[in-house]
């Protein structure tokens, strides 16, 4: 095994252990993520996100707490020749057996007037439900974490007019039987920058050639990260009162 694979993994255990593989298990454990019998497909975006869930995975895996099997599967949706090879690099450097498939979707997003980002990840979902159906999976593991749950609930609130949130586990309403968890639900972006640095490793950001152009959702999404480091400021808990908020919504106020 890559001794950065082997340091990687070995910091998981170690140094970060509080901050990234209890809560790893422990949203697995209270949300019942990871059940006996799942063929789970890990969907690997080539961000620090979708890399650390993977070899979390390969973590848990080795404590054999359930039986369950892995598939990591990453979709090309367009990226040029040099971020499809970083991508490929990372994950034999870090011991993930990727299954690499491609699809058009930067294409299709960028023909959208509006809502770039949104299409993009609706369509990847699609690709990604569908490769992972091919492979005889029951469930798609995204690398989503505490920090995008909050980012979204106020994105719908201040830009859409809407409540909206991340649930950690959620049924597919066009592939049956078929379902999408979220196991970093409750890990901070925070630890997973400084496991990234500590290791000395490079990802992906988002390698999107319609984002490369400085769309409206990302600097939307960009504009609540510094709302929500302003109000921790005046208020510390902030962050967990956003979290918890879709949890606690009163109507009889």
């Amino acid at each position: 095994m890559d001794e950065i694979s082997l340091r990687a993994e070995e910091s998981i255990r170690n140094t970060f252990h509080r901050e990234l593989f209890e809560p790893f298990t422990k949203a697995c454990r209270e949300y019942r993520l990871i059940e006996d019998g799942d063929r789970i497909a890990v969907c690997i975006s080539g961000g620090k996100d979708s890399m650390l869930l993977a070899k979390l995975f390969q973590e848990i895996q080795r404590h054999k707490k359930a039986e369950f099997d892995l598939r990591f599967i990453a979709m090309d949706p367009g990226y040029d020749q040099a971020n499809a090879d970083l991508i490929k690099s990372n994950a034999k450097k870090l011991g993930i057996p990727l299954e690499s498939f491609k699809s058009n979707v930067f294409e299709e997003a960028d023909k959208a007037v509006k809502g770039k980002c949104y299409i993009c990840a609706r369509k990847r979902r699609g690709h990604l439900y569908s490769k992972a159906r091919e492979l005889g999976c029951n469930k798609i593991a995204l690398g989503h974490h505490y920090d995008d749950v909050i980012e979204t609930i106020l994105m719908g609130m201040l830009y859409g007019g809407q409540i909206q949130t991340m649930l950690p586990r959620l049924k597919s309403r066009n592939y049956e039987g078929m379902e999408l968890i979220r196991p970093m639900y409750l890990i901070r972006e925070e630890a997973i920058c400084r496991w990234r640095d500590l290791n000395g490793l490079v990802f992906l950001d988002c390698a999107c050639s319609v984002t490369d152009r400085k769309t409206e959702d990302t600097s939307k999404r960009l504009e609540i990260k510094k709302l929500i480091a302003e109000l921790k400021e005046t208020n510390p808990a902030v962050e967990a009162n956003i979290f918890k908020s879709v949890e606690n919504i009163d109507l009889d106020s």
